[in-house]
């Protein structure tokens, strides 16, 4: 009896030690949620907010911004979505939720974005992390440059993927407010919008099927984005999107003790804000969207107009200027079978 009770100390301590960094952490999950905010993506204007500064651990939902950086850089020109990145140790061994990367593989970077965004992989962010800045610490500072240049003035990171802290480190902390001027650089970005918006997508050569872990994407019309985010402390939150009748609308909800009840809350957010703001008509958009279909054909069809354009008119000139000629043709015609058949008729009667 004494050896059990000795095994299960020494099994608790253990247990103890293995997860003290992360019981230190207090929770900041609430019941609907820790915070809220809605904006119209165009003007920037808050349409409802609820304890918005409130900090709060945004867990995955921070990968926005490593996909924010990551495109940034693409534009600049100093990395491709065809380059190559080859798998390391430490993106390997990075757990949670993954694509189970492996050292000897090699991925784009588009393959990897479409991991970050798609499956939410950790694995796949320390890979690009380390591939684009050297290491994670140095991806690190170019997501705290970024949040600092749009204005998060309440958004600490420290990690690439938002995976709960380990002893010793300190959890990524930002806001609802925070979170929505990201999500506002985002929601400008169509190419951003193409990695969030995937619902499922293959992965190594379709023997790995990632699906989106946000499900608002096949409930709500027009919904293509952004991300989710949890673990315990953090809670449930997801910063989402939709577009609709010409306006685009972002829904934050932080920190929720549960799922349904966080996708509930976003997804009400979201009409909150159709609702607030009138749909655009666009007249201008409406009609000039059918003029280029209609001049293209024109253009790339360059040697056909010359063929087209003269036998429209060319078919009623020839018709025209040929009627009267026609006319007396077939009135001589007439009158040489008038006279052929008169004569014949004159013929019988005089043998009669």
């Amino acid at each position: 009896m004494k050896s059990i009770a000795l095994f299960f100390v020494v099994f608790i301590l253990t247990v103890q030690t293995a997860w003290a960094g992360r019981a230190k952490i207090d929770t900041v999950a609430r019941d609907p949620y820790a915070s809220a905010l809605v904006m119209d993506a165009e003007t920037g204007k808050v349409l409802f907010s609820d304890h918005p500064d409130t900090p709060v651990f945004p867990a995955s939902v921070i990968k926005l911004m490593n996909l924010l950086v990551i495109l940034d850089r693409i534009d600049q020109g100093t990395l491709k979505l065809e380059d190559m990145v080859q798998v390391t140790t430490e993106a390997a061994k990075t757990g949670g939720s993954q694509v189970y990367l492996d050292p000897k593989e090699r991925f784009t970077v588009e393959d990897l974005l479409y991991a970050l965004a798609v499956q939410s992989a950790n694995d796949a962010a320390v890979a690009l992390a380390v591939h684009i800045a050297g290491s994670k610490e140095g991806f690190v500072a170019l997501m705290n440059q970024k949040a600092a240049e749009l204005g998060m003035k309440n958004t600490h990171i420290y990690s690439v993927h938002g995976l709960p802290p380990s002893e010793g480190q300190q959890p990524d902390v930002t806001t609802a407010t925070d979170l929505a001027l990201l999500c506002r650089a985002l929601a400008n970005r169509p190419e951003a919008l193409k990695y969030t918006g995937t619902r499922e997508r293959g992965f190594r050569d379709n023997t790995f099927i990632m699906r989106n872990h946000n499900h608002l994407l096949g409930q709500i019309d027009g919904c293509d984005g952004f991300k989710t985010g949890y673990y315990q402390a953090a809670g449930f939150s997801i910063a989402v999107t939709a577009r609709k009748g010409g306006v685009r609308i972002i829904s934050i909800v932080m920190g929720s003790k549960d799922r349904k009840v966080r996708d509930a809350k976003a997804s009400e957010l979201l009409g909150k804000g159709f609702a607030m703001v009138p749909p655009k008509p666009e007249p201008a958009v409406a009609v000039s969207k059918p003029a280029p279909p209609a001049a293209t054909p024109v253009q790339n069809a360059a040697p056909a107009p010359p063929a087209a354009v003269p036998a429209a008119p060319e078919k009623p000139v020839a018709s025209s200027g040929g009627g009267w000629g026609t006319f007396f043709l077939g009135l001589g015609t007439g009158v040489v079978l008038f006279g052929l058949l008169a004569f014949f008729l004159l013929r019988k009667r005089s043998r009669r």
